[in-house]
């Protein structure tokens, strides 16, 4: 069975999450292709996405530009896997705040139900690594490389936390859909991404 995964191809670490996505094929030995996608159309032809870090605010504006939120929305609620990374969970959250600016009232996919606080532990100059035990990827730390992170202030009965750091939240599952504080595709781990790898494979099967 060969996949697609599409990795959101509008600014942050793109081509980080391309390499750790063919990596994680690659250690699955599994066929598949990764494929950037912009527009509502290149959407509805992937099996999983990967929404990457970067600029959330720059991220969800231009997705808005190119209508692809309400696609987007639809696609997740429909089951399809997707894995946000740092400014990529932003951009799934139910409502984002800033510590110092207050409500951001961004544009958000909405399908993860947490609220976020963005720059939860300082700025880019305040960027840190540390091991993270994260028990849904086997034995082993995995590496977290935090850059501006945010955290999860809230969440809803369905949202599983998979990760915490210094009290908070860093990292959430809800059905199809994880969301990392954190820069997975920094760590030279393909854990993470072998992770949604396997959710689409699963989906495909059933279909």
């Amino acid at each position: 069975m060969t996949l697609t995964i599409g990795v959101l191809g509008f600014q942050g670490d793109i081509e980080e999450n391309v390499a750790a996505t063919r990596q994680a094929m690659d250690e699955l030995k599994m066929t598949g292709r990764v494929q950037l996608v912009r527009y509502a159309e290149d959407m509805e032809k992937i099996d999983a996405l990967i929404l990457p870090g970067g600029e959330s605010t720059v991220q969800s504006t231009l997705a808005a530009i190119q209508r692809s939120l309400p696609v987007l929305k639809k696609r997740i609620a429909e089951g399809m896997p997707v894995l946000g990374t740092c400014a990529g969970m932003i951009m799934l959250s139910k409502r984002v705040f800033d510590r110092v600016v207050g409500e951001t009232k961004q544009k958000t996919i909405g399908n993860l139900d947490i609220v976020i606080e963005r720059n939860a532990f300082g700025r880019q100059n305040e960027s840190f690594e540390t091991d993270l035990k994260i028990d849904m990827l086997g034995k082993g730390a995995f590496k977290g490389v935090f850059i501006r992170a945010p955290a999860v202030a809230e969440m809803g009965k369905d949202v599983e936390v998979i990760a915490r750091h210094a009290g908070k939240a860093v990292a959430v599952r809800q059905k199809n859909i994880i969301g990392t504080a954190f820069h997975p595709e920094l760590a030279g781990d393909a854990r993470m991404h072998k992770q949604i790898v396997k959710m689409a494979l699963e989906q495909k099967r059933k279909r």
